[in-house]
């Protein structure tokens, strides 16, 4: 099953609006999500989405429990 188009970027969009800079637990995100009115099917579904992500270096997850997730913004200042 591929990604809906846009998932990553509606999720990347909402962290970098949020100002999110500690990595946050797929749930966090969910929540997130829900108070820019983007609904997403579950944390599962944000881990899945950002999961493919981590392999091409646009997300680094943070194996702790639960996982958390970095998500590189596209304005990263520096």
């Amino acid at each position: 099953m591929h990604t809906r188009q846009g998932e990553f970027e509606r999720i990347r969009t909402v962290l970098a609006e949020a100002d999110a800079d500690e990595p946050l637990s797929a749930r966090e995100i969910v929540q997130l999500l829900e108070e820019h009115d983007i609904e997403i099917d579950s944390p599962h579904r944000v881990a899945t989405v950002l999961g493919r992500h981590a392999e091409t270096g646009d997300v680094e997850v943070i194996r702790s429990q639960p996982y958390r997730y970095r998500v590189q913004t596209s304005d990263a200042s520096g």
